[in-house]
């Protein structure tokens, strides 16, 4: 009868482990998609009151229209940086979410190596059992012959 694997606690740990980090994986990756469409809005947003600005500007406007203009796109630049601040965040937090995963999948591999090398040599000393039983029933088999 073959041996459990001694170390199979620490394994399925690891295979936890990894499926944990690979979600928190995804759910790194999740917001740092959802922080650079908002990114990605604020500035086609920036563009098209520019445009607005740039048309208005054209036609001739205020002083007071000229300041509220440009003191929206100071707020919306504003806005910009701070958000270009928070994907970068974002992509370190991913980065390092992707390095959790690697390390566990890496542990992972080492306790699932260890855990063949041990199926291996439980499968060889079952085969050696086997062979041994068998020369040993055929040994027995060649006297009662060789007895009748």
């Amino acid at each position: 009868m073959s041996e459990n694997f001694p170390l199979q606690k620490l394994l399925d740990l690891a295979h936890e482990r990894t499926d944990d980090a690979a979600r928190r994986l995804g759910e790194l990756i999740g917001a740092e998609q959802e922080d650079d469409r908002k990114l990605t809005l604020l500035r086609q947003y920036r563009d098209e009151y520019q445009a607005r600005f740039m048309d208005a500007a054209r036609e001739g406007i205020g002083p007071d229209a000229w300041r509220n203009f440009s003191a929206f796109i100071g707020r919306l630049d504003e806005a910009i940086e701070q958000q270009q601040r928070i994907v970068a965040q974002a992509r370190d937090r991913t980065a390092a979410g992707q390095q959790a995963w690697i390390a566990e999948r890496n542990r992972m591999k080492a306790f699932d190596a260890l855990s063949q090398r041990h199926d291996r040599q439980q499968a060889r000393k079952e085969a050696k059992r086997d062979q041994t039983l068998t020369d040993e029933h055929a040994a027995k088999l060649g006297r009662n012959r060789e007895e009748g």
